[in-house]
Parts: C-alpha cells; structure tokens; sequence
C-alpha cells in the first residue's frame, strides 16, 4: 500500500516575458538576412536620370518654380517609397491574415509625424509660393464609407495601393502597370458619373482643431496613434506571426543610404518631411488619385470627347485644373515624379526590371482591382494618402473613419484574392513575403 503525497498548491505557471515598449515585437522565427545588392542598372538609371532633369527644367522654365519645386519633392517621394519599399497594402494585408502589425506601427510613426509637422505650418499658417495651407477633411457619410472599403479591396487585388502603385511602375513592375490602367479608367468613370453618387448622405466634416485647436488635435491624434501602436504590439505578440522577408541591402550605412533598403521607420520620417514640404509649396496636402481623373478625361478628350461638360469637372477647382495643363497640376507633378523618383532608386539598387509572362488570373486582378481603387477613391474623397494619411494628420475624423473601413474591406480582400491565384500570407510559413515585391506594396 502506497501513501499520496500530502496535497499541496499546484506549481504556478512561468510568467510570461514582457516586451519593452520599444523593442521589436515578437515573431515565429528571426528575419532572414538581407540578400546582397545586384549590380547598379546603368541603363534604366541614365535613362530615368535623364528623364527627371530634362523634366525638372522644363518644368521650371515654362510653368515656374513652384510646381518646379513640386516635382522635385515628388522625385524625393519616390526615392524615399521606393528605398523604404513603405506601402499600405501589405501592411493591412499581414495584420489582418498573421496579425503582423510592423507595418501598421510604421504607418503609426508617418502620421504621428505628419500630423506634428501638418500642426506646425497650418497652425502657423506658414507657406511657400503665397500658399495659404489648409487642413485635409471630408464629409463623413455612405460614400466614405463605401469608397475606401472599395479601395481597401481592390488594393489587395491590384497588388498596390495609390502610392504604392506608383513606385512600383517606376520600379519595372510589369502588373502593376495593369493596375495603374484600371486605377485611372475608374477614377474616370466615376468622375464621368458623378451624378449618380453626389448626392449619397453625408455629414459635414470633422475637425478636430476647429474645437479644441491645432495643440488639442495633435494631442488627440497623438495618443490615438500610441494606442493604435499598443493594440498592435499585443495582437502580435498574443499571434506571433512570421517574420517579413528581406530585401536587397548593403552592410554599409553610406552605400545602403544610397543604394539599399531603408528601415521603415526611416522612410516614414522622410515621406513625413516630404509631404509637408508638398503642403508648405502649395497649400493642399499631399494626394494621388486626384491626377488619374484628370490624365483619363485628358484621355476621354483627346479622343473627341468633352469631360468639361460633365457635372464633376464643373465644380469649383476642378474646371480649373481640367483646363490648365498637366504639367502644372500638383498632383500630377508629384505622381510623375513618384515614377521617376523610384525608376532611379530602382537602377541604383540593380532591381528595376521589366516581369513578362503575367498569368492570366493575375491580369484580371490587377486591372479589377485598379477600377475598384480608382471608383473608391472618389467615393470616399481620396485615396490611403490624400483621405486617410492626410485626413488623420490634419485631425479629421474622416481619416480615422477611412481607415476602420479599409480594414474591413481588406479583410474581404484576403478572401478574394485566392479566386485569382492570388496567396495570402500563412502564420505557419516561413519570411513571409518581402516589403514592395510588386504585389506588396
């Protein structure tokens, strides 16, 4: 006969490590080392070297040099994306299906940035060029909500978001040329039948400096951005997702500046600076999609059309930039130099490249997921940088609202995507897919 131990409490469980606020949020594994640097492009990079000069200088002679200064700043946003591989879509896109938040944080630190810097010039009412700077807000109501849900899903099928995609057209990315088709055919179509969604319900707008001014609404968008960091620090450290990929780099500092891959805190810095350098030259925060209506009701007239008589190029502002040329427009100046920006940082870091063989289902995806944008974002008054980037940062409610409903369409996205061959990242995979391959963005 035996005899049992006296019963006694129940070895307690080890405490769970705790994760400095500052320290990298945890992952499955480590992440992959970078892979060395190919050889520099020469011919792409004295091509698209050529191109931003000789377009810089024309630009400069004959419209003058605030949008000459515009164009530059666009060239420096598409080194900055470019190097930084900083995109949007992949962010939402590993949050949401691993519960990867480092990208969403670095969005965190670009909007708790933009919105110091949008304080300082429009609470100061300082600009450039006799600009009067103005915050970024618009009505919140079904059309906002639709529309960035809309975007939010057809980014994930087109691979990119606004910005995204047009780094990585600069960049060679044969697919997203598609997408950037379908983005501009549908901004055109729903500027062309903007009498069927104009009048949809909405609200005035919402912002916060109007009632507790421009220190309250930094303090505000402050620490919601710190919360929004938080929530996501504990959704991965409870989920433990894959590590991201790595991308072509250097080991030394002076050649990756250059060269290389930048961390994203580091591109979220200098696309901050960069974007109130676009608010201080001309007054209006930094945009994207507003340029792709203009460039297809270009298009739509030249082939004998008259977009000026249709209701949406007949609002005050738009007839305006409808009838001046392109090349003096803000937007599109600063989207062209996006292009050409990121072709350079492409050529230098020897990745530019021209994908052929694009399958079929993917082409599909890639122009659906354009038009989707491209309607979204006219729906909802802009796109993840003119709506929800330069809404959070200039205190409108607006922009937080534009990206509670991306998420939900990014989520309907991941769903999507498989119909067209499309994967979606795997908590028990290894790296998961690289920052801006073409389909990360």
């Amino acid at each position: 006969m035996t005899t049992a131990p006296p019963a006694g409490p129940s070895p307690a469980a080890p405490p769970r490590p705790s994760t400095p606020l500052f320290a990298p949020s945890p992952t499955s594994s480590a992440r992959p080392e970078a892979p060395p640097l190919p050889p520099v492009r020469r011919t792409p990079l004295v091509v698209s070297g050529l191109l931003a000069a000789a377009l810089t200088a024309y630009v400069w002679s004959a419209h003058g040099a605030k949008p000459g200064v515009l164009l530059l700043l666009g060239l420096g946003l598409g080194l900055a994306l470019f190097h930084s591989r900083f995109g949007f879509t992949s962010a939402w896109r590993q949050l949401v299906a691993v519960g990867n938040g480092s990208g969403l944080r670095a969005h965190a630190l670009l909007l708790g940035t933009t919105a110091t810097l949008f304080a300082l010039v429009i609470g100061t009412e300082t600009g450039l060029f006799g600009s009067q700077p103005a915050p970024s807000a618009g009505p919140i109501g079904v059309g906002l909500f639709a529309g960035s849900a809309l975007f939010a899903i057809g980014m994930q099928l087109g691979g990119a978001c606004a910005s995204g995609t047009l780094f990585a057209v600069g960049s060679g990315q044969t697919s997203i040329v598609l997408t950037l088709g379908g983005f501009v055919a549908g901004a055109t179509l729903a500027a062309w039948q903007f009498d069927l969604w104009k009048d949809l319900p909405a609200w005035e707008p919402v912002v916060l400096s109007e009632h507790i001014g421009w220190f309250g609404s930094w303090a505000v968008t402050i620490a919601a951005l710190l919360l929004v960091v938080l929530v996501s620090r504990r959704i991965q450290a409870r989920r433990n997702p894959p590590p991201l990929g790595a991308v072509p780099s250097a080991r030394r500092a002076a050649v990756r500046a250059v060269r290389g891959s930048w961390p994203l805190a580091a591109g979220a810095l200098a696309l901050a600076v960069l974007g109130a350098g676009v608010l201080l030259v001309s007054g209006g925060a930094w945009g994207v999609t507003s340029a792709f209506s203009l460039w297809g009701s270009e298009l739509v007239g030249a082939l004998g059309g008259h977009p000026e008589n249709w209701t949406w190029w007949q609002r005050p502002g738009n007839a305006e930039m409808l009838a001046g040329p392109v090349l003096a427009d803000k937007t599109s100046l600063t989207d062209i130099g996006i292009m050409i920006g990121a072709a350079v940082a492409a050529s230098l870091g020897g990745t530019w490249a021209l994908h052929r063989g694009i399958p079929w289902r993917t082409a599909v995806a890639a122009v659906l997921g354009g038009v989707l944008m491209g309607i979204g974002a006219r729906l909802a008054g802009g796109c993840n940088i003119g709506a929800y980037l330069a809404g959070i940062a200039s205190g409108s409610l607006s922009g937080w609202l534009w990206g509670a409903f991306a998420l939900a369409g990014t989520w309907v996205g991941l769903k999507l995507r498989p119909l067209f061959g499309l994967g979606n990242p795997k908590p028990n995979h290894g790296a998961n897919a690289s920052r801006g391959d073409g389909t990360e963005t």
